[in-house]
């Protein structure tokens, strides 16, 4: 190895922008096991699959509706 090296003519990773963010999510049970078994017909890895549905999300922009109901 060098002692000393030359980045003077370094670029910038182009792919730093796509970089996943590591998180700790709360998800249900029947969520996963949808996900899981989207996996298994697929063969894509299911946290894929749902980062893959998410950023569809982002993407068209959806917005979540909900509507509370008051209990009796």
């Amino acid at each position: 190895m060098k002692e000393e090296y030359d980045f003077s003519q370094s670029v910038k990773n182009p792919y730093t922008k796509k970089l996943k963010k590591q998180v700790s999510i709360r998800l249900e049970e029947d969520v996963v096991d949808y996900f899981r078994n989207l996996a298994e017909e697929t063969g894509i890895p299911y946290q894929t699959l749902i980062n893959l549905y998410l950023q569809d999300c982002v993407r068209s922009q959806r917005k979540l509706s909900l509507e509370w109901i008051p209990s009796a």
